[in-house]
């Protein structure tokens, strides 16, 4: 399988390219500095996420969106960035997936608030979680791209362990036996490339935590 990852230096893209580097797939990093690319696995594309067109992507299988931008003058970029690819990638065949966000999950079952509206989530994260949010609504009603949105659990552990091992779910948060939804990066990054492999989840949102 032929699989692009877009932001793949992050702490989510760099492990995504190495899982799926792993696993014998053809992998092509797409960055602004391929000096910071470690994975000798991967091919390298040096491009601008914003200048990449259909001719960049239409030989892949999948592209892993996982651009990340905190500073808060940036934020919206995860609204037009994820437009953008999903603008590039409109009526083919190329499937999108989505590095996304916790706080859009739904606090309930009848789906009437999201963790982020909830009062115990945390104030520096709401200009992120919401920006997050506004891309997740304006993709999730797009037919004419095969995408795939895929929500952390609520604690996302960057240096946590790789088990393998995690549960899905859908729309809610997933919990343990202790009532604590949770994921490390490794651990998402296994998820993501199984769903790169399997496309259940087309045209859906899921979410992972460890069991």
């Amino acid at each position: 399988m032929k699989i692009a990852v877009v932001g793949a230096t992050g702490k989510a893209g760099s492990l995504i390219v190495k899982e799926a580097a792993a696993r014998g797939h053809e992998v092509t990093a797409i960055v602004r500095d391929r000096s910071k690319i470690t994975d000798a696995k991967a091919k390298v594309l040096e491009k601008n996420l914003f200048d990449l067109t259909f001719d960049d992507l239409k030989e892949n299988d999948v592209v892993i969106d996982a651009f990340g931008t905190w500073s808060e003058k940036s934020l919206p970029l995860h609204q037009t960035s994820l437009k953008h690819l999903a603008d590039i990638l409109a009526g083919s065949n190329v499937r999108l997936l989505v590095v996304g966000g916790a706080g859009s999950l739904y606090a309930d079952p009848t789906h009437a608030t999201r963790i982020m509206d909830l009062p115990d989530f945390p104030e520096a994260y709401k200009p992120l979680a919401t920006n997050m949010a506004k891309a997740f609504d304006a993709l999730r009603v797009r037919t004419d791209i095969r995408w795939t949105y895929f929500s952390p659990a609520a604690d996302f552990s960057a240096d946590g362990p790789r088990t393998g091992s995690y549960a899905l779910g859908g729309e809610e948060p997933v919990v343990d036996g202790d009532g604590k939804s949770a994921i490390s990066y490794a651990d998402y990054a296994v998820a993501m490339v199984d769903e790169a492999e399997s496309g259940k989840h087309i045209g859906k949102r899921f979410t992972a935590a460890r069991k």
